[in-house]
């Protein structure tokens, strides 16, 4: 029912072409909102000082994720604002979002004023990280 392998990051290594990493966004994604948005990389320092290879993706769902590119592992997925009401918040531990059913598309419910729309948050776009200032 997810629809694995949409919406999704992948990393291979370059070596060997072996799938290392993958992270669904949005399982079955009812809204079109298709995970296509431009990855940035980074090494920054996580809570504890220690430096980690990154990447950070802002996506049309309206979250902005970060990963740990080398493990894979969800180190944030953060709304881009207030008004993005499809998901309640994604758990970080499991990845997974905890979606709002009230702006679900299902036959038995007509979902409204669902945020972001089917056109996105934030489409294609690029942007782009300064690792002198630390900011994207």
């Amino acid at each position: 029912g997810d629809n694995k392998w949409t919406n999704s990051i992948m990393g291979r290594d370059v070596d060997t072409g072996e799938a290392k990493i993958a992270y669904q966004k949005t399982p079955h994604d009812e809204w079109d909102y298709a995970g296509v948005n431009v990855i940035m990389l980074s090494e920054q320092p996580d809570k504890t000082g220690k430096m980690r290879k990154l990447l950070t993706t802002p996506d049309r769902n309206g979250i902005v994720y970060t990963l740990d590119r080398v493990t894979g592992e969800l180190v944030s997925a953060d709304k881009l604002d207030e008004t993005v009401n499809w998901v309640k918040r994604v758990d970080l531990k499991t990845g997974v979002p905890l979606r709002d059913p009230e702006f679900g598309t299902r036959m038995d419910h007509k979902g409204k004023d669902i945020c972001p729309s089917a056109m996105g948050y934030h489409d294609q776009a690029h942007d782009s990280y300064d690792p002198e200032r630390g900011l994207f």
